[in-house]
């Protein structure tokens, strides 16, 4: 790799772990259009999507673990809702990472843009009253938080992404879990959902493991200072920074599909 492409993908990964670590996300939903468009624009020989995906998928691993362990204090973190959703989610992340190998380049952009779709809708519905909620009173449907986690990560498993980006607005909207909450258990989710795609991703042979690498080591320094933002910025704010991230990363995943 020529150094200016080492320093692009550090870059890369640091900006995409401190979002990550701030709004409770893997990443991948900016990492992997910044993957595939930044390095051509800049000269680089650009990464498939094959090579994005499986670069992202190990990349969130990684990420999360600095986020969870920034997390690790304060009541944030429900055991419950990361057991249910987060086996869920790592049987369905598996099926998919391994399942991925049989797709298309577009056939993988297309589930990915779908998904940030949906994302999209759901982060602009209203969510009312969410934080005037006790973090030891929680109460969610068990069983509709495992049903949902299994096919987000089936979906999230297909693109090399851990799913945190449909996780998140599907934890606030649907299951009504306050903002802070949704941020901390979505990162221990993910980790758990990044177990699922990695392992599909490296036993059928798409990882690039030195790029993987680099995005590593951004993690582990960025994404506990994402987290450690995320603790002191309100959750209003927090809600709108990842629903226009989401909103701006569909734009243009569709609009290069068509």
């Amino acid at each position: 790799m020529d150094f200016g492409l080492i320093i692009t993908v550090f870059l890369i990964g640091f900006v995409g772990s401190y979002v990550s670590g701030m709004l409770g996300i893997g990443g991948s939903i900016i990492k992997y259009p910044m993957l595939l468009y930044i390095p051509p624009l800049v000269g680089f020989t650009a990464f498939t999507a094959h090579e994005v995906s499986g670069i992202s998928a190990v990349q969130v691993f990684f990420a999360t673990i600095g986020g969870v362990w920034a997390y690790r204090k304060g009541g944030y973190l429900n055991k419950q809702l990361i057991l249910y959703m987060g086996v869920s989610i790592l049987i369905g992340s598996f099926i998919g990472g391994y399942g991925s190998r049989f797709m298309s380049e577009n056939g993988i952009n297309i589930v990915y843009g779908i998904l940030a779709l949906i994302a999209t809708i759901m982060m602009f519905v209203p969510k009312k009253g969410l934080d005037d909620q006790k973090l030891d009173e929680v109460q969610f449907n068990r069983w509709l938080a495992a049903s949902l986690a299994l096919i987000v990560g089936i979906g999230a498993g297909i693109v090399g992404a851990a799913g945190a980006f449909l996780l998140v607005p599907i934890m606030l909207v649907v299951l009504k879990i306050p903002t802070r909450m949704t941020i901390a258990s979505s990162l221990a989710i993910t980790l758990i959902s990044s177990i699922g795609a990695t392992v599909g991703k490296v036993t059928t042979g798409q990882v690039e493991y030195f790029p993987a690498a680099i995005m590593v080591v951004a993690s582990l320094i960025a994404a506990p200072l994402g987290a450690n933002a995320g603790k002191k910025v309100n959750t209003k704010v927090l809600q709108t920074v990842l629903a226009l991230l989401i909103l701006a990363t569909t734009i243009k995943v569709w609009s290069d599909i068509f």
